[in-house]
């Protein structure tokens, strides 16, 4: 999948449309219109790019498709101010300006991938429960809430500093993680364990990985719909109900929200008839669990994951797709070798 990075979107654009800037759609020249969507660094979106690039490029005539990889609030900036076309998998419920933005007329809500999700802090289960078939005890058979965490730092021992525990954040740069470490402060538990942020969302699941095979504690952020959730049993520990007024300082759970597809107020314009597309664009958390097995299963690109789900669930085209488009995109996959 091409890249490229935000500071360059205002120039590809100008490069690309007719007489500079601001000139709307270049559809009526030879040169293709690109589509740029964000890369906030998660698997799922890149999937959802991945499936996105095929359908724009293959099924449809005159467009590219590229990403912006990026921070997700350093993207949503160039959303709002219409360098970036697309946010596909956006959680917006994180988004502080979301509301704001969008009764601003800066972005435009297309349609809805998931119908819920989920996100916070998890153990694996047998930190609570044990697990008597791998011959693990109880670790801490009361824990429940995230405040109830002050009860056990020693379980979750922080091997660089004795005497503290270890919890591992969010992505930095992630709105997700700016909410999730006020909440680690707001529950007072900075005086208990260090916050521990491990980069990226492949590091991060790799430590869950380990410490689940080794039967080893572990606290941190994960979220749903991921492959590490579908295959590994965790807990999501419990907080405050959700309120909108005290969500963004921390102070209760993460909401079980849609995950959106977003575009910029000028996305229409630039790619009328992709606007229907996205509109129906919708896959749920049980399919793209599928593919993110498959996908770390199999080893694939998350091209070749897309390629492969859109073979393996070839209806979705006709709800998708205009038939054209549909038999243009199948002719396409059917050219390709067996992924």
């Amino acid at each position: 999948m091409k890249r490229i990075g935000i500071l360059l979107l205002t120039a590809v654009f100008c490069l690309l449309t007719v007489g500079g800037c601001g000139s709307g759609s270049s559809k009526s020249s030879n040169a293709p219109v690109t589509i740029v969507a964000t890369d906030n660094g998660w698997d799922s979106q890149k999937l959802h790019n991945a499936i996105a690039e095929l359908i724009v490029e293959h099924a449809y005539e005159g467009y590219e498709f590229e990403v912006s990889t990026a921070s997700s609030t350093m993207n949503w900036q160039a959303l709002t101010a219409g360098d970036i076309d697309l946010d596909i998998e956006s959680w917006t419920d994180n988004v502080a300006t979301y509301e704001e933005d969008k009764a601003n007329g800066y972005i435009i809500d297309l349609g809805v991938l998931v119908p819920d999700s989920a996100q916070g802090l998890y153990v694996p289960r047998y930190v609570i429960e044990g697990d008597g078939e791998r011959g693990i005890e109880p670790m801490a058979p009361d824990l429940k809430t995230v405040e109830d965490l002050k009860k056990y730092p020693h379980v979750f021992p922080d091997d660089e500093e004795p005497g503290k525990g270890r919890i591992y954040g969010s992505i930095p740069g992630w709105m997700a993680d700016e909410i999730l470490y006020k909440k680690y402060q707001y529950y007072g538990l900075d005086k208990y364990y260090n916050y521990v942020r491990l980069g990226s969302e492949a590091t991060l699941f790799a430590s869950l990985e380990s410490a689940y095979n080794l039967g080893e504690p572990w606290v941190g952020y994960c979220y749903e719909p991921t492959w590490i959730t579908g295959k590994l049993d965790l807990v999501l520990l419990e907080d405050a109900p959700y309120d909108p007024e005290l969500y963004l300082e921390g102070k209760c759970s993460f909401p079980a929200q849609q995950l959106k597809i977003v575009s910029s107020s000028k996305f229409p314009e630039r790619a009328p008839e992709l606007v229907d597309f996205f509109k129906k664009y919708r896959t749920g958390s049980e399919l793209i669990s599928k593919g993110l097995a498959h996908l770390i299963e199999t080893g694939a690109s998350h091209r070749e994951t897309a390629i492969w789900l859109l073979k393996e669930y070839d209806y979705l085209l006709d709800e998708w797709l205009p038939v054209e488009n549909a038999e243009k995109m199948r002719a396409y996959l059917n050219s390709l070798q067996s992924s």
